[in-house]
């Protein structure tokens, strides 16, 4: 893919703001899903399953095992030109299965090489990481050959650097710094990467520190790889700092920022003063109809007290923030992952990317600082196209400075919470459980009367 790209995203050594014009990217090099303009080189792969992409028939096994019937729209447009090892930039709306793009497209070209890390994966947190590599682990059960291995801060450098030493896995998910830190002593050699991986790319590339981080990362990887970037929201001032390091990527922005919410969340606000947010809570908690539910707060202290709260009160809760250690937080979102516990309390260490199935509604007990951090957010409800609830507490002016910017920027109607709420409307998981419950009775008596007169 040559070396444009890498003189490119060296050339700012010293990493000041990038300020030149947005770039408005021709239609030779911008993919749109509405089939206005397709990418030079497109192989008009239009697919109504995943069969349809060729991938192969371990992967497609383990699409099937994983419950996947039919590509979404990101992946619809995506996978065709990622299998081909076309540089992708591609923002779409959490929940839309952006990880499967690359997960899948990566493990569809790796041949794997005993010692040598292929694909390389940079995510902005420990738990992006983690949940990262447990999909690649996931896709590629039936491809026992490729090893995969996530390496990120509050482990002890010596344990990553024993597992590259005695089995250097060919996929290598991690944070900016530990990956840094250990190609820079040797531990790491990034000299066979052909798939270089940003997820949530914008978190990574607005920091200029961890910008400084990935560009020197970048730099120890082959001029000729394929780049792809992902992001939920990917705003016009980043995009070219995206493109910086790529040749001629193909670019696909499904659906126009405007219309950046999710379909099939319901999205409602609730004015009330800070004192009164504990007494709301708990009625809600007691009303609605939830498989499981997270609850945003906006600092350390607020998380941990909140939850003892909850605790406290019979609510089947747990807390995830960053004053706790590495390990204690990947135990606790295993356990709700898993749906040990139904409540989930938490900063916004979990507002991006984490994707737990089971979870239909969202409360922002406290507002987000923009209306980014409340997409990001209350993507984490409605995952895949799945109905949802996302309930918010406005106390100040400032909340509802927010509220009305979150309005305004994806043009979306949030009304204030009625009082009654049709389950239906965000809540698949109960009336598919009563269904089963009247059947279940049904049987019951059937029995009873078959055996019984």
């Amino acid at each position: 893919m040559g070396e444009n790209k890498e003189n490119e995203a060296y050339e700012d050594e010293e990493l000041v703001d990038y300020e030149e014009d947005d770039e408005k990217a021709p239609d030779s090099v911008t993919g749109k899903v509405n089939g206005e303009s397709a990418k030079k080189g497109y192989v008009g792969i239009h697919s109504s399953g995943f069969r349809d992409f060729l991938l192969k028939p371990e992967l497609l096994r383990a699409i099937v095992d994983s419950g996947f019937e039919h590509p979404s729209e990101v992946q619809h447009e995506c996978i065709p030109q990622a299998i081909l090892g076309m540089d992708v930039i591609c923002q779409a709306k959490s929940g839309m299965g952006k990880t499967a793009v690359f997960v899948l497209s990566s493990l569809q070209q790796i041949e794997p090489v005993a010692g040598q890390v292929t694909a390389l994966v940079l995510c902005h947190t420990r738990e992006l990481a983690y949940q990262i590599c447990h999909e690649f682990e996931r896709f590629s059960t039936y491809l026992p050959e490729i090893k995969v291995a996530v390496f990120y801060g509050g482990v002890h450098i010596k344990t990553h650097k024993e597992i590259l030493k005695n089995e250097c896995p060919h996929i290598v998910v991690g944070t900016p710094g530990r990956i840094l830190a250990l190609a820079r002593e040797k531990d790491l050699s990034l000299k066979n990467v052909r798939h270089f991986i940003l997820d949530e790319c914008d978190k990574m590339l607005e920091s200029l520190d961890m910008r400084k981080d990935v560009q020197e990362i970048f730099k120890m990887t082959p001029h000729d790889k394929q780049v792809m970037m992902f992001s939920a929201t990917l705003s016009k001032e980043i995009r070219p700092v995206c493109k910086k390091f790529m040749q001629d990527p193909m670019e696909i922005y499904v659906d126009d920022e405007a219309k950046l919410t999710l379909h099939g969340l319901v999205q409602h606000y609730i004015k009330l003063s800070e004192l009164e947010k504990n007494r709301k809570l708990n009625d809600l908690l007691d009303a609605l109809d939830f498989n499981q539910v997270v609850i945003f707060v906006k600092s350390v202290n607020r998380a941990a007290e909140l939850n003892k709260l909850l605790v406290e009160c019979n609510f089947p809760s747990i807390c995830i923030h960053s004053g706790m250690s590495q390990e204690e937080r990947l135990t606790r979102y295993k356990g709700f992952k898993e749906g040990h516990k139904r409540i989930l309390v938490a900063t916004d260490l979990v507002g991006r990317g984490i994707d737990i199935e089971r979870v239909n509604i969202v409360i922002n007990y406290d507002m987000p600082d923009s209306a980014d951090t409340y997409l990001h957010r209350v993507g984490r409800a409605g995952r895949f196209g799945t109905k949802g609830l996302a309930i918010t507490f406005v106390s100040s002016a400032s909340d509802s400075d927010v509220l009305n910017q979150v309005q305004e920027r994806f043009e979306v109607d949030i009304k204030e919470l009625p009082e009654q709420i049709d389950t239906s409307t965000y809540s698949t998981f109960s009336s598919f459980f009563s269904l089963d419950l009247h059947i279940i009775i049904i049987i019951i008596l059937l029995f009873l009367c078959f055996f019984f007169g």
